[in-house]
């Protein structure tokens, strides 16, 4: 069984490689997902499914999780560096950003988006 650092390690990578159903499995069935492309929320392994392939036409975006840390609600704070590019190859943003995650029975109940903390 994997930790939830491992879980989401694992649904980084899969997002990065684009195997939707792996990274449909870290995550619970009634997921809510931020909709970081046009605004708003998507709900369910459908709805995140709908909305990877449509960003997927559109844009190339990479996230590479570079630090884990325990909120004081006991959800999980991932610093992630965000790279997007268009089709062609052309780099739009080269960022930090952080995903804020709610896990519940090892599964990812929700998560959001936030800026990044400064560095110390």
């Amino acid at each position: 069984m994997l930790d939830d650092h491992e879980l989401l390690r694992y649904a980084y990578a899969a997002f990065n490689a684009r195997n939707i159903d792996a990274a449909l499995a870290t995550m619970h069935p009634d997921v809510e997902w931020p909709n970081g492309m046009e605004g708003g929320t998507v709900h369910g392994h459908q709805g995140i499914r709908e909305y990877w392939t449509r960003q997927w036409t559109l844009i190339d975006p990479h996230v590479e999780p570079v630090g884990f840390a325990q909120t004081d609600d006991g959800r999980i704070a991932v610093d992630v560096r965000q790279t997007v590019r268009d089709r062609e190859g052309n780099l739009l943003v080269d960022q930090r950003v952080q995903h804020v995650y709610r896990i519940e029975e090892r599964l990812v109940r929700s998560m959001e988006i936030v800026d990044a903390p400064a560095p110390a």
